[in-house]
């Protein structure tokens, strides 16, 4: 269980989250799972990071157990620490060094969508379904990730509603690169990484931070941002009365840790 990274093919450092029953990460995983994609960006020898999940689906956000554990107590400490570890794990598939491809099988929600939404590519899986529930969760954020995979306003339609999006929709939309069975996304992930990795290190490098250099939004800024109303929620207690109905029959039971 955690985060680890193997190298299958030259040029390719593959990380995998596994955090069962359904990979909503607790606070050190964040970390881990940051720490373990700034270093395959580090590497000289590695040219793509692809990065998957073991399990249900590729992730369902944070961990909302262990947050209520400590709201439970009086603390704010693990919702700090989340929101922090998110936002480091997002920054590092952002900023990697090479490009990232993310491959997606069964859902990827919340937090999931913050790591998909700041990858270079998406291959995902037929039963691949996005979205952002926060609002059924007493949280806020990921819109900005969000709307790099739709239009804006499908976004807010989205965020709005706690609706998810399947990978078909988003490949029509053009923000995921191939569709495929199950049982073939490792593989084509992997050839896709495969392709990028044929290409020279160095130019890669520079191709990575040239496309960053160029983008409209400050992805982590404007996450940042978003954190802000989370705390708000969370402050004016509106968000533990919503995330109190987390696990009962009206609350989706599809993001526990």
């Amino acid at each position: 269980m955690g985060v680890s990274t193997s190298t299958p093919d030259k040029g390719i450092a593959v990380i995998t989250v596994d955090f069962p029953p359904v990979n909503a990460l607790p606070v050190q995983g964040w970390y881990d799972l940051a720490d373990a994609v700034r270093a395959a960006g580090h590497d000289p020898g590695i040219r793509c990071v692809v990065l998957t999940a073991t399990g249900r689906g590729f992730n369902a956000g944070v961990d909302i157990k262990e947050m209520q554990r400590d709201t439970a107590a009086g603390g704010h400490g693990v919702l700090i620490s989340a929101n922090h570890g998110c936002a480091e794990a997002f920054a590092a598939v952002y900023a990697c060094e090479v490009p990232v491809v993310a491959a997606v099988h069964g859902f990827c929600l919340g937090g999931g969508i913050g790591l998909v939404g700041n990858a270079d590519a998406i291959v995902a899986s037929e039963d691949a379904t996005f979205g952002l529930p926060e609002l059924d969760r007493g949280a806020l954020g990921a819109a900005t990730h969000l709307a790099r995979l739709v239009p804006q306003h499908l976004m807010r339609a989205l965020y709005y509603t706690s609706r998810t999006a399947t990978a078909a929709e988003l490949h029509a939309h053009g923000s995921v690169w191939k569709v495929v069975p199950r049982a073939e996304l490792p593989a084509a992930a992997r050839d896709l990484a495969r392709e990028i990795a044929q290409k020279d290190g160095s130019l890669l490098r520079l191709a990575k931070a040239a496309l960053n250099g160029i983008d409209p939004v400050d992805v982590r800024r404007s996450y940042r941002f978003e954190q802000g109303f989370t705390f708000e929620a969370n402050l004016s207690g509106v968000a533990d009365r919503v995330r109190d109905t987390f696990g009962t029959p009206h609350g989706a039971p599809d993001r526990e840790g």
